[in-house]
């Protein structure tokens, strides 16, 4: 039935606010704007920006978008914050890694993950 993701989107109301944190704050490369729908890339996973009137939603169930820092975890949580980044706690360890919680510039719910440490 699922063969794979065709694409990540999220919903944003301010659409050259979040082209600019997912550009310039968490560095994807921007393949495609519009003010309804605009598209980043980083390793080849699309993320798609959905324009609509509200970004976040009081019943919850939005998915976490987790993303694999280039460096460790610390040195990117201080670049994050150093360009903008929201911070929503602080890193934590799991048996299944650890994840540095953040909110874009549309209150979504973001993630750095890194894996276990052998």
């Amino acid at each position: 039935m699922v063969n794979g993701i065709a694409t990540v989107w999220v919903p944003v109301t301010d659409m050259d606010r979040a082209v600019a944190y997912y550009r310039d704050v968490l560095g994807l490369s921007l393949k495609s704007q519009s003010e309804d729908w605009s598209e980043l890339e980083t390793g080849g996973l699309l993320i798609g920006l959905n324009a609509r009137e509200s970004a976040t939603s009081s019943d919850g169930g939005g998915a976490v978008i987790s993303f694999q820092p280039d460096g460790s975890i610390e040195d990117e949580r201080d670049e994050l914050t150093s360009r903008g980044g929201e911070l929503t706690g602080e890193i934590s360890e799991h048996p299944w890694g650890r994840i540095l919680p953040f909110k874009d510039s549309e209150g979504n719910d973001l993630q750095l993950y890194g894996p276990p440490a052998d």
